[in-house]
């Protein structure tokens, strides 16, 4: 029987050659994986902006159609539209176009690509420096495109136009109830059938993502956290949480693995005493992602749970 190529993925992220974010994690996380993961770099960086200064920045915008014109002639298809970080504004228009040039046309498989927004825009209830009103405008807009959504606690508030509210002030329960009452608003505002809100700060020292999918019964998945964050574990999880659902898993299986990977890999980053610009050590848990491997049920940092939520929770 002749075997299709690898399912190739359009990872629509900036390229910051310094600190592991975007692009450099994002190509080896899915290429281990068994995706070819085709860059339309959106913003090329010297760095990333987390703890750097005097860096280089080029903006992409200008490039992005010549490179979707040459996608065209290729007649190339892909498996998933995957996207990122936007350097400006008019690139929310440029996005917009690949999606509608490339969104409807079934890859080898047959299938349609699977589009999956990752609305970078804050985070610890802070907007980015480089995020305008207009472009938080922009990405709100650019969201009702995707199938998959994985805003952070603070991009959920900025999607909803809501406050933001630090969960680890709050108890753990209520914290559910608010995260819960967030994530059933995001049903009712984007169509995404399968939503997963990350990096939520619990009074008890651990982090939990509330998900649903196809606005079923939610789903929260709680980890503990060793006190350490780095830059581009966003980029990671939405990377393997990806990667697994194309897969065949299901949404809540999928964010599971996900935070088990991108916990072990902070807790051994933070043991080794990799400086937290330079991002998580990856290299050397790659491996664990490559296709059959099962994520260790038993973390060495932690013992890991996973909660069903109720369909609604009283507000």
């Amino acid at each position: 029987m002749q075997q299709l190529p690898p399912p190739r993925i359009a990872a629509v992220h900036d390229l910051s050659c310094v600190g592991r974010c975007a692009l450099t994690v994002i190509i080896p996380t899915l290429s281990v994986m068994g995706y070819q993961t085709v860059p339309v770099p959106t913003a090329l960086l010297s760095s990333h902006t987390g703890g750097f200064s005097d860096l280089y920045f080029r903006d992409l915008t200008a490039d992005m159609p010549f490179i979707a014109d040459h996608f065209e002639r290729l007649e190339l298809s892909f498996r998933s539209i995957y996207i990122g970080f936007l350097g400006s504004e008019e690139q929310i228009e440029t996005v917009q176009s690949f999606i509608q040039r490339f969104g409807h046309r079934p890859d080898e498989s047959g299938e349609l690509p699977v589009v999956l927004v990752d609305p970078v825009m804050g985070d610890d209830g802070v907007l980015y420096s480089t995020y305008t009103p207009a472009l938080v405008e922009g990405i709100c807009r650019l969201s009702q495109c995707a199938q998959i959504l994985t805003p952070n606690l603070t991009e959920a508030c900025l999607l909803l136009h809501e406050p933001y509210v630090d969960t680890a002030t709050l108890s753990v329960e209520q914290a559910k109830i608010y995260a819960d009452g967030l994530l059933e608003r995001m049903c009712e505002v984007y169509p995404a059938d399968r939503i997963v809100i990350t990096g939520i700060s619990l009074q008890n020292g651990a982090v939990a993502n509330a998900g649903c999918e196809r606005k079923n019964a939610s789903f929260w998945i709680e980890r503990s956290h060793c006190g350490t964050s780095y830059p581009g574990t966003g980029d990671i999880f939405a990377s393997v949480l990806l990667g697994t659902v194309l897969s065949g898993a299901d949404f809540a299986s999928a964010c599971a693995r996900a935070a088990d990977f991108v916990g072990e890999l902070i807790s051994d980053s933070a043991q080794i005493a990799t400086p937290t610009r330079m991002g998580v050590a990856l290299e050397s848990h790659l491996w664990k992602l490559t296709p059959g491997h099962e994520i260790k049920k038993e973390m060495r940092y932690q013992e890991c749970q996973t909660v069903v939520l109720p369909e609604s929770s009283e507000k």
